[in-house]
């Protein structure tokens, strides 16, 4: 085996300029329950671009990314539920030819399920299956408002929304992502870039509002998003694709007795039990058939650049991948 490999690796953070496809020493085994992995497929996502900028701040220099699918090249000496040859996904950093991830946060890919789908799948649909069933419960007849809905979590909130029985509402800014939005069971959708979001919410839900809405997008739906709410609703923030929301006057919430909740996927998953349950709860999603994972575009690990600006430019549709 080759004693170094490809990483896209920052020393300093800014824009896609600062991706370095880098050589450097391949990793080896270092703890006792380290498992190292070849990496198949890469996931991209925004929490990707959050570290590239700074906006959640990582120690320099580092290997961005945080989740892949691969297959096992070698554990260390605690490591029993894993053994070389096994296909896996895992979270860690993952822009790189192999990977050491802590065995607390790899899984086993079962029967059923392709590589590529699980790497698709991981962390866009386990926070789309936490926000449905436990950042808000949605219940039959609820309605939902999804922002940015033909993206890679709106796909799959959408399915998951329609799959309970409850009526989705999704945001959009071009009629190519309303129809993709629509095919993923959304009863309504609303093109922000020509319609006044709230004032359609009210109307579709005859002035009363959504019982939940589900915000990836940050400072620039917030308003949009708080207005949207009924009486007693909930408000659940996931991301900022638009920017970081900015510090508001808590008080606003009383009006309507509004729940406001900033989820993070990760604080789902604080052990290796909490990995392991969701996981296998994601699988059975997959192969019950009620999630369809979208992808958008595989590029190789060179061109990590122009993923991260057609992510950030909004041109994509569902999932993007990496292969090394």
């Amino acid at each position: 085996m080759a004693s170094t490999m490809k990483a896209i690796q920052i020393s300093t953070t800014g824009g896609t300029e600062v991706l370095k496809c880098e050589t450097i020493p391949r990793p080896n085994i270092t703890g006792s329950d380290d498992v190292l992995i070849k990496n198949h497929f890469i996931g991209v996502n925004f929490i990707d671009i959050y570290h590239r900028t700074g906006l959640y701040p990582l120690p320099l220099p580092a290997i961005i990314g945080r989740e892949g699918a691969g297959i096992v090249e070698s554990v260390g000496d605690n490591v029993k539920d894993f053994v070389p040859g096994d296909r896996v996904i895992y979270l860690a950093s993952s822009y790189a030819e192999y990977v050491n991830a802590p065995a607390k946060y790899v899984a086993k890919i079962p029967e059923g399920v392709d590589s590529k789908v699980a790497a698709a799948s991981l962390i866009q649909g386990l926070t789309s299956h936490l926000l449905v069933s436990h950042a808000y419960p949605v219940k039959k007849d609820d309605w939902v408002l999804i922002h940015a809905a033909a993206g890679g979590v709106g796909l799959l909130l959408t399915q998951l929304v329609k799959s309970i029985g409850a009526h989705a509402i999704g945001t959009v800014s071009t009629p190519e992502k309303a129809e993709l939005a629509k095919s993923a069971g959304a009863e309504h959708v609303i093109n922000y870039t020509s319609q006044d979001v709230v004032e359609e919410v009210l109307r579709i839900t005859n002035n009363e509002g959504v019982h939940v809405v589900y915000d990836g997008v940050g400072k620039s739906t917030f308003e949009a998003s708080l207005s949207s709410v009924r009486q007693l609703g909930s408000f659940i923030s996931y991301g900022n694709a638009s920017g970081k929301v900015p510090p508001f006057d808590i008080t606003r919430l009383a009006t309507k007795n509004i729940r406001l909740m900033r989820t993070s996927l990760f604080g789902y998953l604080v052990t290796g039990e909490d990995f392991q349950k969701y996981t296998s709860e994601l699988f059975d999603l997959l192969l019950g058939g009620k999630l369809d994972i979208k992808i958008w575009k595989t590029y190789k690990l060179s061109e990590a650049r122009q993923a991260h600006e057609d992510l950030e430019g909004r041109k994509t549709f569902g999932k993007l991948l990496m292969t090394p």
